[in-house]
């Protein structure tokens, strides 16, 4: 598979553009790839109207979607983070500022993420995540590459590993270790903030 030019669509809120923008980076890095709809239909097991339309921004994106697309296609979800990458000469390889951090908004799915980290090539990356009620990562769970934890900044987070399923209130904490899979959602009527740490920085 030849490597991938990033893209330079950014997301610029929690609105249907963003979405639409995630869409089209996953129309264009399959391109880039020299993948057609059909391939990725045949790697992923999604329908090609499914990826079609998500690739249009007429379905939702999860994370369990972008996550079996971005391994797909080769790369981590990381790659799909846009925005404004704005900062300080001195500032850039420490601090990254509330209105300058990059994000993957999946809002038709209820899911917005922004990074925290200043960089990816370190073994640690912070992500803010905001799940609408109801939202989650998908039935299916996620693989972790890597030791995750976290803190339920605001809301209630619904959280399985292993087969165990725990409810977390705003204040409570929680790690995994770097095999199995987990899943997450929402089960609140209000968003619920959770503060991410992932190492290494395989998102």
């Amino acid at each position: 598979m030849k490597s991938a030019k990033r893209s330079t669509i950014s997301s610029d809120g929690f609105g249907s553009a963003a979405q639409t923008s995630v869409g089209q980076q996953i129309r264009e890095l399959r391109r880039s790839n020299g993948l057609t709809l059909k391939d990725l239909k045949n790697i992923t097991g999604r329908s090609v109207g499914n990826l079609s339309e998500m690739e249009r921004g007429v379905s939702p994106i999860t994370i369990e979607a972008l996550d079996a697309i971005a391994n797909a296609l080769d790369v981590s979800i990381n790659w799909f983070f846009g925005g404004p990458a704005i900062a300080d000469v001195v500032e850039r390889d420490v601090v990254v500022r509330r209105t300058a951090r990059r994000e993957i908004n999946l809002s038709q799915a209820g899911t917005r993420e922004q990074l925290l980290s200043p960089y990816l090539t370190g073994q640690l990356e912070l992500i803010l995540t905001t799940f609408s009620p109801d939202a989650g990562t998908g039935e299916a769970g996620r693989t972790r590459k890597g030791e995750e934890g976290g803190m339920v900044l605001s809301g209630t987070l619904e959280l399985k590993v292993n087969g165990h399923t725990y409810l977390l209130e705003e204040g409570d904490s929680f790690q995994m270790k770097g095999i199995g899979k987990h899943w997450c959602r929402n089960p609140g009527a209000v968003d619920t903030v959770v503060m991410w740490a992932i190492s290494p920085a395989t998102y």
